[in-house]
């Protein structure tokens, strides 16, 4: 299975100084993004050039791994990283079951809403993909 690569400015929860900032620094795609920031020196190399705090280089870096998976996209890849799973591994090693009551929790608990979470199947099928990459 191949993995997905977006435009930056696809990725959910960038304002557009962030986007402008990213690509500024030649960060155009999700791939860009990871390939910048592989170790943890590159990280904190990033964020220095940025001149912002590692925390958003991490979570951006989380977000850019978990839509690498074709199913999960910049469509999921934030609601599964609030539902605590932060990388494609990781991911790939969670039982479904148990993530899709994650995130129905966490839709309840957010929107007060259950209709929203996506079905089980869906989730199993992110797993899956998860584990093929």
């Amino acid at each position: 299975m191949k993995a997905n690569h977006w435009k930056i400015e696809q990725l959910p929860g960038l304002s557009q100084a962030e986007q402008k900032q990213l690509k500024a620094s030649g960060i155009l795609t999700t791939q860009d993004l990871l390939e910048r920031a592989k170790t943890p020196e590159l990280k904190q190399a990033l964020a220095n050039e940025l001149q912002l705090n590692i925390k958003y280089i991490n979570k951006w870096v989380a977000l850019a791994d978990l839509a690498r998976v074709p199913s999960v996209g910049c469509d999921y890849c934030g609601l599964i990283l609030h539902a605590g799973i932060a990388s494609v591994s990781q991911l790939s090693q969670t039982l479904a079951p148990r993530l899709h009551r994650q995130i129905l929790k966490l839709q309840v608990a957010t929107m007060q809403r259950n209709d929203l979470c996506p079905p089980v199947e869906k989730v199993q099928q992110w797993v899956k993909e998860a584990r093929s990459l």
